[in-house]
C-alpha cells in the first residue's frame, strides 16, 4: 500500500477486509460512499499471484480506475461495450499470457459473452471483486439481472474468493447478496454509516428554486443538485446562471465528451454547481463538495443516502439538503403507477415490441435490435414512463434484456479502390489519415470496421471533433462511408417470442417487487415528513444501526436545542 498508494495505514475496516481476503474467505464489505472501497481489492491483489476480476456497472468508473492504476505503474485492462472483438481478444490475451497484469475490469453484461466464458478458465484469476454488489439483490433499490451471472461464474472458478462491496444495503439485502454470490460462509464487515461531518436537513418550501438560491448563497463551495428528469437539469442550471451562480447540467443523454468536459469543469472548480440526474456521481471522488441538494424525493433511502454521501469526503462540514413540499406526496403515488403498470399493459408492450421488430412466435432468441424508447413510444402512441417500466419488468421476468444507451465506436469503410485513393485525395492531412486507417484496419475496403477514434485522433495530432469533421469531409468526397459515434440502447430477446397467454409476471417479479418499492417510498416519505427524530438516526436505523445517538446538527436536532434553550 505504501509502495503504490503512498499510505502508511489503512482506514477503518480496510485492513480487516484485506486480511479476510488474504485468508481466502468470501467477504462482504459494507462501507459508506468515500470509504475507500477500491483499495480493499486493489491492495490484496498486489500482494497475491494472479489477476483480480473486477465486476462494475459503470464504464466511466472502469476507465477512471484503470487509468489511476496505470498511473501508479500497475498493469490493468477493461472490457466494455464499444470495443471491437479484436480489441477484446487482445485484452484477454494480455491478461492471460502477458506478464504482471493485475486487474481486469468488466461489466456484468459481459459475463455472459461466449468469448469471455470460453477464455475465463485460462485467466489466472486470484480474486473476484464485485462493486455495487447490492445490484444482485431483487430486494435492493437497483436490481440488475445481469449481476446474477456472477454466481454462475463461481461454478467455473470454485476455489477463488469473492469480495462483494456496497455502500448501501439493508439487513435483508446483506443476506441476499451472500446467498446470490454463493458465499461458502457468512462473512460481513460493516463500517458504521454515520458521518459526523454531514448535516442532514429537510427544508419544506413551496418555492424550491428560491430556497435553492438561498442555500447556495448561504453555503459557499462546490455543490451537486439532483433532480429527477433531464429537462429539469437544463432548466435549473440556466436559472442558476441567470442568478449569478456558475452551473452546468448533466444527464445520461449527453455524449461522453460532453459528460467528461462538464465533469472536469466541476471537479476543477471552473463550474461551482452541477445539476444532474442520478446518472451523475458514482465513482466521482471530489472531496470538497459542501452541499448536495435534492430537488425531488428519490425512490429510496438507499438512493438518497448514496447520493447525499458525495458531500464532505474531505471530512469537513457539509450539508445534505432535501427540498420538500406536499405536492411531492402526490408525485410519489404517481411513481407507483408509472413504475408498476398493470400486468395487461406489460403484456401489451411485449407484443408491441415483437411486432415492431417483426419477431414471430417461436423466433427471436438471441436477436438484438437498436431501440430508441422515445421513437418507439411516438410510433406506437404509448406513454413513455410506464412503457419503460414495462420493459424493465419484462427483463426481470426473463423475456427481454434492455441495454442502456452507450456510445458505439465509429465505423468506416473505404468505398473506392486502393489505386484510386491517392488520386481522390486533396491534401497531405487526408493522405496521412487514410494511410493510417489502411495500415491499422485490415478489411477496411471490404466491410465497415469499428475504429478507435481517440487513438487515431491522438496519432494524427487532432481532437476527436476535428477527426470527425475530416472523416465527414472524406465521406462527402465519396472516398469512404462513415458512421459516427452514436448513443444506441438495445433490446435483446432472451427467449423465443411467447404467445400472449404464456407471458407471465410471477409474484416474485411483480407483486413482491411492487410491495418492496412501495415500502421504500414510504420510508423516504417518513424521512421527509417526520420532524420528531434526528435525521441521521432515521437513516442509520433503516440500515440496521439501531443504537446510534442524535447527531446534534441536523435540522431536527437544532430545533430541539433551540426549544431547550428557550425553556
Amino acid at each position: 500500500m505504501q509502495t503504490y498508494w503512498g499510505y502508511d495505514e489503512f482506514r477503518p475496516l480496510q485492513g480487516e477486509i484485506i486480511k479476510s481476503i488474504g485468508a481466502g474467505h468470501d467477504t462482504l464489505g459494507l462501507m459508506p460512499t468515500g470509504g475507500g472501497k477500491s483499495l480493499t481489492f486493489q491492495v490484496p491483489t498486489m500482494a497475491m499471484d494472479g489477476l483480480c476480476l473486477v465486476v462494475t456497472p459503470l464504464i466511466s468508473l472502469m476507465k477512471d480506475q484503470v487509468q489511476n492504476l496505470r498511473d501508479r505503474g500497475i498493469k490493468a485492462e477493461a472490457i466494455y461495450t464499444g470495443l471491437e472483438p479484436e480489441e477484446i481478444k487482445i485484452i484477454l490475451d494480455n491478461c492471460t499470457y502477458g506478464p504482471d497484469y493485475k486487474f481486469l475490469y468488466i461489466s456484468p453484461e459481459r459475463l455472459s459473452s461466449p468469448l469471455f466464458l470460453q477464455r475465463l478458465s485460462h485467466l489466472p484469476v486470484c480474486l473476484i471483486a464485485v462493486d455495487e454488489s447490492h445490484c444482485i439483490s431483487q430486494w435492493g433499490y437497483d436490481f440488475r439481472p445481469a449481476y446474477l451471472k456472477i454466481g454462475e461464474i463461481r461454478d467455473l472458478l470454485p476455489q477463488i474468493p469473492i469480495l462483494a462491496l456496497t455502500a448501501t444495503a439493508t439487513p435483508r439485502v446483506v443476506d441476499d447478496i451472500q446467498d446470490k454470490l454463493r458465499f461458502r460462509k457468512r462473512n460481513v464487515f460493516r463500517k458504521s454509516f454515520y458521518r459526523e461531518n454531514l448535516a442532514y436537513v429537510v427544508r419544506k418550501t413551496d418555492d424550491k428554486l428560491q430556497m435553492l438560491l438561498r442555500i447556495l448563497h448561504g453555503v459557499p463551495g462546490s455543490s451537486v443538485v439532483y433532480v429527477r428528469n433531464r429537462q429539469s437539469t437544463k432548466d435549473i442550471a440556466e436559472f442558476l446562471v441567470e442568478n449569478g451562480i456558475t452551473a452546468e447540467y448533466y444527464h445520461a443523454g449527453l455524449s461522453n465528451s460532453e459528460k467528461d468536459a462538464r465533469q472536469n469543469n466541476w471537479k476543477q472548480d471552473r463550474t461551482r454547481v452541477i445539476v444532474a440526474t442520478n446518472a451523475f456521481g458514482m465513482g466521482i471522488d471530489k472531496p470538497d463538495v459542501r452541499t448536495v441538494i435534492h430537488m425531488d424525493l428519490p425512490d429510496s433511502i438507499e438512493a438518497y443516502f448514496q447520493e447525499a454521501g458525495r458531500a464532505g469526503r474531505d471530512g469537513k462540514k457539509a450539508w445534505c439538503v432535501l427540498l420538500y413540499n406536499k405536492k411531492d406526496r402526490t408525485k410519489l403515488n404517481k411513481r407507483i403507477i408509472d413504475n408498476y403498470p398493470e400486468r395487461d399493459f406489460v403484456v401489451t408492450i411485449y407484443n408491441k415490441i415483437c411486432d415492431y421488430y417483426e419477431v414471430g412466435a417461436g423466433s427471436g432468441l438471441g436477436h438484438s435490435f437498436a431501440f430508441v424508447l422515445e421513437q418507439f413510444c411516438a410510433d406506437m402512441h404509448l406513454p413513455m414512463l410506464p412503457t419503460f417500466s414495462a420493459i424493465m419488468l419484462l427483463q426481470q421476468a426473463g423475456y427481454l434484456a434492455y441495454t442502456d444507451a452507450h456510445e458505439t465506436q465509429p465505423k468506416i469503410q473505404i468505398i473506392v479502390s486502393r489505386s484510386k485513393v491517392d488520386a481522390m485525395l486533396k491534401n497531405k492531412a487526408d493522405e496521412r489519415l487514410l494511410s493510417e486507417l489502411m495500415r491499422t484496419y485490415t478489411g477496411i475496403f471490404t466491410d465497415p470496421v469499428y475504429i478507435n477514434d481517440e487513438r487515431i485522433a491522438n496519432s494524427q495530432h487532432l481532437t476527436t471533433k476535428q477527426l470527425n469533421q475530416q472523416l465527414i469531409s472524406l465521406a462527402q468526397q465519396g472516398v469512404l462511408k462513415y458512421i459516427p459515434r452514436r448513443h444506441t440502447p438495445y433490446i435483446t430477446f432472451i427467449n423465443e417470442r411467447e404467445l400472449t397467454e404464456r407471458v407471465v409476471l410471477s409474484k416474485t417479479v411483480y407483486d413482491e417487487r411492487k410491495e418492496n418499492y412501495i415500502e421504500r417510498l414510504r420510508a423516504m416519505l417518513e424521512y421527509a415528513e417526520d420532524d420528531r427524530f434526528c435525521r441521521s438516526q432515521l437513516l442509520l436505523g433503516y440500515f440496521g444501526e439501531t443504537d446510534s445517538q442524535p447527531c446534534g446538527h441536523c435540522d431536527v436536532c437544532i430545533e430541539k436545542k433551540k426549544e431547550t434553550n428557550i425553556q
